[in-house]
Formats: C-alpha cells, sequence, structure tokens
C-alpha cells in the first residue's frame, strides 16, 4: 500500500486582479504544513504539482518548512477550472465590486451561489465556458494523475499539490459521488487541507478528506481560510 497525500494551495488573493498567487497567509499556511510533517518524520518519494503558480508557491512553502529539495512533476489536468469563465457562462454581466466592508459577505456569497450553479450546469453538459475542457476532459485530467500515482509509487508516499477542483474531483471519482455532492465537496475545501488516499496498483481508497492537522494549535485558531 501507497498513502496519497493531496493538499490544496495556501490562500490565494481572491478579489485581486491576480488571484493566482498566495496571500501572507497562504505562505504561512504552507511553510506551517511543511514544518508539521518534518516535526513528524513524513517523507516523500514523489511530489507531483498542477502548473499554476499558487500550486508551485504552496509546494515551495512546505518545501521550505520541510526542509525538502523535490523537483516536482508538473501535471497540467491537476488545474484548477476556471472559476470566473464558469459563472460568466451563466451570468455574462460583471459582479459588483463591494463598496463597503458591510456589502462584502452578501456578494460574497453571491458569487458562490452563482459558481454553484454554473459548476451544475458546466458537469451537465448543458453550458460550455470559454477557454475551459469539457467537465469529462476535466475530470480525465484528474484521473489521469491518479492512474499515474498507482502505476508508478506502489507502496511510496506522494505529494500532490492542486486545488479544491481537482481534489473534490478525484474523492468523487473515488467514491462514486453525484456531481452535486462532488460540488458540495469543492465549496467547502480549506486552504491547505490535507486529503488522504490509500493506493495500490488496482484502486485508491479514502482514508481522510479536508483537514488541517497541522494548524489545529491555539496560535493557528485564526489561520483556517477558504478562498
Amino acid at each position: 500500500m501507497g498513502t496519497l497525500y493531496l493538499v490544496r494551495h495556501g490562500q490565494a488573493s481572491f478579489g485581486s486582479d491576480d488571484y493566482d498567487r498566495l496571500s501572507e497567509m497562504g505562505q504561512r499556511q504552507s511553510v506551517q504544513l511543511g514544518r508539521y510533517w518534518a516535526e513528524r518524520g513524513l517523507v516523500f518519494d514523489a511530489v507531483i504539482t498542477g502548473t499554476l503558480r499558487r500550486h508551485q508557491q504552496t509546494w515551495a512553502g512546505i518545501a521550505e518548512g520541510a526542509g525538502l529539495s523535490y523537483e516536482p512533476l508538473a501535471w497540467a489536468g491537476l488545474n484548477e477550472y476556471d472559476s470566473e469563465a464558469v459563472i460568466r457562462a451563466i451570468h455574462p454581466h460583471p459582479l459588483q465590486k463591494p463598496r463597503s466592508a458591510a456589502e462584502a459577505p452578501e456578494l460574497y456569497r453571491h458569487h458562490f451561489r452563482l459558481l454553484r450553479d454554473g459548476l451544475a450546469q458546466w458537469m451537465a453538459g448543458t453550458v460550455s465556458p470559454q477557454g475551459m475542457p469539457s467537465y469529462t476532459e476535466f475530470v480525465r485530467g484528474v484521473t489521469g494523475a491518479l492512474d499515474h500515482v498507482r502505476a508508478n509509487h506502489h507502496g511510496q508516499n506522494v505529494l500532490l499539490v492542486s486545488s479544491g477542483g481537482p481534489i473534490s474531483t478525484a474523492v468523487g471519482h473515488v467514491l462514486g459521488l453525484s456531481p452535486e455532492a462532488t460540488i458540495e465537496l469543492n465549496l467547502r475545501i480549506r486552504n491547505s487541507a490535507v486529503t488522504e488516499f490509500q493506493f495500490n496498483p488496482k484502486r485508491h481508497t479514502l482514508l481522510s478528506y479536508n483537514t488541517l492537522p497541522h494548524l489545529d494549535r491555539a496560535e493557528f485558531r485564526d489561520w483556517a481560510t477558504y478562498a
């Protein structure tokens, strides 16, 4: 049996002009995860990341915290869907920006209501967000990474750094979940959260989902984020 550790990237820059970079909090989350694993003597035989900047920055933070120097395998099939394209497919008008801190929570909720609806329609094949693969192709990119791990790393510890969409898709695939259940998993996964699979050459088995063991101390109580 091998163990696959799937990590969602640290907090990115939601609401900024460039989401695809870690915030200062995201950097701290990533480094702390590496420290946590180093304290427990966990080492990896292989590392796989998506090709997005936030994936690579998260791995760099983990490597810094753990004192690791692996060269990761870049796997484009682990890249996140384009949430803005998903929303535009069902809501072509620009979303309102908050004019005050009081407006932000409701606009945030509105954004994710649209995202949930857009994801459901993309997964059903009723919309085709511009510049994105079909949902079938997206799933194939994720399951291809799982197949690679099973075929090449039996009995090893493998780290995979990606995003909420691919990780929830992997869990949904392994458990045989409906698209609706996969969406709910996706929208609840936390930044730098760890999901674990055991695997053999034939299949993966879910051990844990969306855990934050590295932040389970009072000093980190404000470090749990979602965006």
